[in-house]
């Protein structure tokens, strides 16, 4: 049989895999929201007015930005 009749292809896959990381060039503080924004496609002034409302309401948001910058690794 055929590799294409089933469903593989013969030459190699080109696709445009997306990693979150840290951004080093569109960062204020650890990178955080420049790398979200640069992953998401949004603009980082976006995300990080979005980062200072949210302190406004109760949670964790400092606490979840400390652990985001441990864990998303650096660009």
């Amino acid at each position: 049989m055929c590799g294409r009749a089933l469903g593989r292809h013969s030459g190699p896959m080109t696709t445009d895999t997306r990693r979150l990381t840290r951004s080093h060039t569109n960062r204020w503080i650890g990178g955080v929201c420049g790398g979200l924004a640069e992953y998401f496609g949004w603009n980082a002034t976006l995300i990080r007015l979005l980062f200072v409302l949210s302190c406004l309401l109760p949670g964790p948001q400092f606490v979840l930005y400390l652990v985001l910058w441990l864990v998303i690794p650096k660009d």
